[in-house]
């Protein structure tokens, strides 16, 4: 596997840190013919909208894309469960040659009726992109007829990468951003984008920042409810995780609304620790008691966890680690997150970072790191064996590359059931990385014999 070469066309977005100029190539749509690890644009914007639970999610295509993107996050709710139904206008051949227009306005009538949902969500396929449906005018009449939002979303599949998947949502968002009323809310408030809550994430984080005395708007999109989204322009900042997911809508509402937003993260204690502070400052001048009550609530939930961490660190110091997820964003914290318990990482890539990302992450790596982007299951392979990682983050379809690798794997994708955000969620992630790079079971595994 090792002695495999790279594509030509791939050369440009592999970087080795200290053996070459940085001169990284990225943002760009995948080289035919490899295989890549990205999801479609279609995938992009399900992926994001998803978690609105009391909406209809009406996917216009074969049943084949509703089934590839239902309950793709692990996504909870503490109320309405209708994000979990994956409904389909399940298109045929004989729609194909005369149109799905008529089946469009018969699945939107009958669903709507049914399951009286706050809003509906219409995503566009492939095959919609290239038989023409006008979604747009279906959408439109059926809003008018039925008295609630009923969006298109264009995630054609084709169109580009799952990054513009992520714009189409974030375009259908904005439809409704700014259409409740924003009455009673307070000066001390803010909407969480970016936060998908996966095994219940979102309501960790938003404990957080109520602790600080803050007022939580929204979140787009975890836990979701079409209520708080129309009245999200009410509330005075925007803090962004996932930036590659909702950074659009954050700069739509800055620009239509005057929200400023920051970005942070949630994973690993650095990370966690410096976006509540960055919030809390950009209080201060209102409260100044917002910042001596952030401090208090991040040593109390460091001293928790402190001594349950060195001892992980102990018995993982000095092992190899390779990431590849998403957002390049997350990448920097899973970096810092496996420093904190003591783990070098020598392979770090992803679906979707920019020049600026690949700048950073190459400033934050150690000599000798590769970094990728927009990756193959070879070249993953490739490195992962040449720098004798001994665990691999990834996501769902990274995981059977590294089981048969005979390396350990720790699923920090959408697809997760478990809380790797926030304080609780790094002691939650230091066992699974634990578990993994330590099972017995790698004995077996013939790539660690030979």
């Amino acid at each position: 596997m090792a002695s495999i070469s790279i594509l030509k066309g791939r050369e440009k977005q592999i970087y080795q840190k200290g053996s070459q100029d940085f001169d990284m190539s990225c943002d760009k749509k995948s080289l035919a013919g490899s295989i890549s690890q990205r999801a479609c644009v279609f995938c992009g914007s399900r992926v994001v909208l998803y978690p609105i639970a009391d909406a209809l999610h009406l996917i216009h295509g074969p049943i084949g894309c509703a089934s590839y993107t239902w309950d793709i996050r692990g996504s909870l709710s503490s109320g309405p469960q209708l994000h979990r139904m994956s409904f389909s206008t399940d298109l045929q051949e004989r729609d194909i040659i005369f149109g799905g227009e008529k089946k469009l306005t018969n699945a939107l009538d009958t669903l709507i009726d049914q399951y009286k949902p706050k809003a509906a969500f219409v995503y566009a396929t492939c095959i919609v992109g290239l038989i023409g449906d006008d979604i747009d005018a279906i959408c439109k009449k059926m809003s008018e007829e039925k008295g609630i939002p009923v969006l298109p979303v264009h995630s054609e599949g084709f169109k580009g990468t799952k990054k513009d998947g992520y714009k189409a949502a974030c375009d259908a968002m904005a439809n409704i951003v700014g259409t409740g009323s924003i009455k009673d809310i307070s000066p001390l408030s803010i909407n969480i984008m970016g936060e998908f809550n996966i095994a219940g994430e979102a309501w960790v984080i938003r404990d957080y920042y109520e602790r600080m005395g803050l007022e939580v708007v929204s979140v787009f999109t975890g836990d979701g409810r079409v209520e708080n989204i129309k009245r999200s322009h009410g509330a005075a900042l925007n803090v962004v995780q996932c930036s590659g997911s909702m950074l659009h809508l954050a700069q739509h509402m800055q620009e239509k609304y005057g929200i400023p937003y920051i970005r942070v993260s949630y994973f690993g204690i650095e990370d966690m620790s410096k976006a509540l502070y960055d919030v809390a400052e950009h209080f201060q001048d209102i409260d100044p008691e917002v910042l001596p009550r952030t401090q208090a609530l991040v040593r109390e939930e460091v001293k928790k966890i402190h001594p349950v961490l060195k001892q992980y660190k102990k018995k993982l110091h000095g092992k190899k680690a390779a990431i590849y997820v998403g957002g390049a964003f997350k990448a920097f914290s899973m970096i810092k997150a496996l420093r904190t318990l003591g783990m070098d990482v020598v392979l770090a890539g992803s679906q979707t970072g920019t020049k600026e990302d690949y700048q950073v992450l190459k400033d934050m790596c150690d000599d000798g790191t590769v970094i990728v982007d927009d990756a193959n299951p070879v070249e993953l392979s490739k490195y992962s064996i040449e720098k004798k990682v001994s665990l691999f983050v990834g996501g769902v379809k990274e995981r059977p590359m590294a089981f048969k690798l005979g390396i350990g794997f720790c699923d920090h994708n959408h697809e997760r059931k478990l809380s790797l955000a926030g304080y609780s969620g790094m002691i939650n992630f230091a066992r699974e990385v634990y578990a993994s790079v330590t099972s017995p079971v790698w004995q077996f595994a013939p790539q660690r014999n030979q």
